[in-house]
């Protein structure tokens, strides 16, 4: 415990001197990009039992019926490869070939808008599923682009065949690239008999078109839609049902004298942290945010350009997983992005890290001692 001067030059704080993420450049080994592949933490404890489905979507309730019914019907269900005990990196010896993969669907992919609950879906599923976590994968689309970027595309196969389930939340389609090497890399794991579910997001204003964002999967990738039966999810963003506006943002003064007042609590001039993940592999955001209790954002701004708006996403993700509250000044969140990004091919990925940041923001209120 120390005293310390406010960054706002307002005088002495007492308290410990906070964290900054401007300081950290973690390395992160490849084994542990695939030994963090189990759901984050603010899932850990979620269950099919503990999703409340609103009572106006019948949807919702359905989307639990099947996925329950999808998880029951993979036990003993899996053809082999190499899973990630016994042969983890070293890729060992390949485990004795398993009985023929059952027929029908092996994916399922749930379509709906922002906050409907998906990934507390998914994260049930992953579970639900009778195998032990070795042989149950769970990530994020980036995330499994990055463990191909980490492990090459081969190792990867090798690695995630040998799973009875991978879950790939905010599946994406808006790189060409990134959608291809996905697309092919399911087509080896499901050949494997790996099940495989998904989640992505309908645009808010495709919310009326129906199936909009299911169709558009299943044409993404193509030769594997006959193995996914596509659950539409309908609803409103959860994060903010019957709850209180999102929070304005505090003074500086505010966020500061709560980042010394707060343990294990990092403190950064929001452009300065911009700056700063142009130079940290999106890979390693998880690690960016290790062991922190909160994060601290004075003179939040707009974004200034795509590819720091693109890096901000993967961190606001990585910090919804982790349920790290963020406490900040300047603009609210739903000013970090311009108009023309929000009508842009990359509004799905804004409009989620305007609601996760929303939500974390609120989360943080706490952390400011009333006047």
């Amino acid at each position: 415990m120390s005293t310390s001067t406010s960054a706002s030059g307002s005088g002495p704080i007492a308290g410990v001197t906070p964290l900054s993420l401007c300081t950290r450049e973690p390395h992160v080994p490849a084994d542990r990009l695939v030994a963090e592949m189990v759901p984050p933490p603010r899932f850990d404890s979620v269950r099919f039992g503990t999703y409340i489905p609103d009572p106006n979507q019948p949807s919702q309730t359905a989307a639990v019926r099947v996925l329950e019914s999808f998880a029951a019907g993979l036990d003993g269900a899996h053809a082999t490869g190499t899973g990630r005990r016994g042969g983890f990196l070293g890729f060992g010896k390949a485990r004795s070939k398993a009985p023929k993969t059952p027929a029908g669907p092996r994916g399922v992919y749930l379509d709906g808008g922002y906050g409907v609950g998906k990934t507390h879906l998914l994260a049930s599923l992953w579970h639900a599923t009778p195998a032990e976590p070795a042989l149950k994968a769970f990530g994020t689309f980036v995330e499994l682009t990055n463990l191909v970027g980490a492990l090459g595309f081969q190792k990867t196969v090798q690695t995630l065949s040998g799973h009875r389930l991978l879950c790939i939340d905010e599946f994406e389609l808006d790189d060409p690239g990134d959608t291809v090497l996905v697309s092919t890399l399911l087509g080896k794991l499901v050949d494997a008999g790996v099940a495989v579910a998904a989640t992505s997001n309908t645009l808010p204003g495709k919310l009326g078109e129906g199936r909009f964002a299911a169709a558009d999967f299943l044409r993404e990738i193509q030769s594997l839609s006959a193995h996914f039966r596509a659950l539409r999810i309908d609803g409103e963003d959860y994060r903010h049902r019957g709850l209180p506006a999102a929070p304005a943002p505090f003074s500086e003064e505010q966020v500061t004298k709560a980042a010394y007042a707060t343990p294990d609590a990092s403190l950064d001039a929001f452009p300065q942290l911009l700056d700063h993940l142009a130079r940290v592999h999106p890979s390693r955001y998880g690690a960016l945010t290790d062991d922190l209790r909160a994060v601290c954002l004075t003179d939040v701004r707009a974004v200034p350009d795509q590819s720091t708006a693109l890096r901000l996403v993967v961190l606001a993700d990585r910090l919804y997983d982790r349920e790290v509250p963020v406490l900040a000044s300047g603009l609210p969140f739903d000013q970090l992005f311009s108009e023309e990004m929000l009508n842009g091919g990359y509004r799905k990925k804004y409009f989620r890290a305007i609601s996760r940041l929303t939500a974390l923001a609120r989360d943080a209120k706490g952390l400011v001692e009333p006047n």
